[in-house]
């Protein structure tokens, strides 16, 4: 079902949280001064994605000043996206602005994205980085790499410079509740909708505190979640490596057998070694694609929750979080 207002909100800002108790303090202390300028209703939905420090503390505490503030806490750590998810299920605003609470996307920018979806009548505003410098070379070559491909898969109108902060009208925020996807990628979902849409540019910071919540093993497991999600072309390189193996297979049994009817010996034990063990590895490759594509598969079928809320201040609930549909919750 889509998710009806019940409270006229103009905007819900979901900020995505885990273990940023360090950050919390400078995130709210940037985040309510531009709120309160704004001169509209608003609500901040922070979702804590299964935090082991004292996150969730901390944002309690700061809710007993700051009426707006909601705080969700979900039962166990589920990922960046899906935290992104149980808060654009909660969140009830006209517009909607997702923002992660490391301060490198600026706050400060939210007014000049609600006036760009005001004035210029469109549905979702990107945050786009005019400046990356802060991000190590290393972010940025593989960033580069991942947004080609995406690309080539989901369509020319994917930004390369443009993250998780954006703004979306109410409008966009139900069509997204209402995917049935298990694990969506949203910086390639909402681009490839088709909404009108228009970019605030801005230049990126550095990380206010803490560390980086996106090491290696994140960024390969989103990537493998946005070629998975968006293509099966995988599936089909996978083949073409497979005819190209039984190719050069033919090949080298041939070239053998003309050099054993000229009765040249061939030494070749070595080289049949690597062509095996290429061959094996070609499979092995093929295998691990086709199990991610079935995996998905399995997990839709189970149609488990994707996340489970233990906490949700906000105290027109009707029933508790744990008990609502698994289709929504």
């Amino acid at each position: 079902m889509p998710h009806i207002t019940t409270s006229p909100v103009t905007l819900s800002v979901v900020t995505p949280m885990y273990n940023e108790r360090e950050a919390v303090d400078h995130f709210v202390g940037r985040l309510r001064p531009v709120l309160d300028g704004l001169g509209v209703t608003y609500e901040v939905v922070a979702v804590d994605d299964g935090s082991r420090d004292a996150t969730v503390a901390r944002l309690m505490q700061l809710r007993e000043d700051w009426a707006q503030l909601r705080v969700i806490s979900l039962r166990r750590n589920v990922g960046h996206q899906t935290a992104l998810r149980a808060g654009l299920h909660s969140a009830r605003g006209e517009y909607v602005v997702s923002i992660d609470a490391d301060l490198q996307d600026p706050p400060e920018v939210i007014g000049e994205m609600l006036r760009a979806a005001r004035e210029q009548d469109v549905h979702v505003v990107y945050g786009v980085r005019s400046d990356r410098s802060t991000d190590t070379v290393f972010k940025r070559k593989t960033a580069g790499v991942y947004y080609r491909v995406m690309r080539r898969m989901v369509g020319p109108w994917v930004s390369d410079q443009a993250g998780d902060f954006r703004l979306m009208s109410r409008t966009v925020v139900d069509v997204l509740n209402n995917l049935p996807e298990q694990r969506p990628v949203y910086r390639l979902v909402v681009p490839s909708l088709g909404f009108s849409s228009a970019e605030v540019a801005y230049v990126r910071a550095e990380r206010v505190a803490g560390e980086t919540k996106y090491p290696l093993s994140k960024m390969i497991k989103l990537t493998l979640d946005s070629v998975t999600s968006f293509s099966a072309a995988p599936l089909k390189i996978a083949t073409w490596l497979g005819v190209l193996a039984f190719v050069l297979c033919v090949g080298l049994i041939v070239a053998g057998l003309i050099a054993w009817g000229a009765g040249t010996v061939v030494p070749g034990w070595t080289s049949l070694y690597i062509a095996v063990l290429l061959l094996g590895g070609v499979q092995l490759i093929c295998l691990g694609l086709l199990g991610e594509y079935i995996g998905r598969i399995y997990a839709a079928t189970q149609n488990r929750p994707p996340f489970l809320i233990a906490v949700d201040t906000d105290a027109r609930k009707e029933e508790p979080a744990e008990f609502a549909s698994p289709s929504v919750r």
